[in-house]
């Protein structure tokens, strides 16, 4: 893995995480919140997570298998998130 792609996850991250806290601070003044920031967070957190799994951890270049493993269970974790948001509004 080159530096130079490592530097781009890494700003890609910083701009993932302030674009969260510009939804968790800002969101309901401008429109943006319940279902559709939930949704959207959910979705740059799983961006996020994938990005440190495959680059940080080092896994973009391994076997299916820990690939799969890692990124199911990231998904798993944000399903159940979803799936537990979407209960509690009803």
């Amino acid at each position: 893995m080159n530096t130079r792609h490592l530097n781009t996850v890494w700003v890609v991250l910083m701009l993932a995480t302030l674009a969260t806290l510009g939804i968790g601070e800002f969101g309901a003044r401008f429109g943006l919140a319940g279902p559709l920031a939930m949704a959207a967070l959910l979705v740059i957190c799983f961006v996020k997570g994938r990005l440190v799994v495959l680059d940080f951890m080092g896994l973009r270049g391994v076997k299916f298998f820990w690939r799969g493993l890692l990124l199911g269970w990231l998904l798993l974790v944000s399903a159940l998130i979803a799936i537990a948001y979407w209960v509690a509004l009803k």
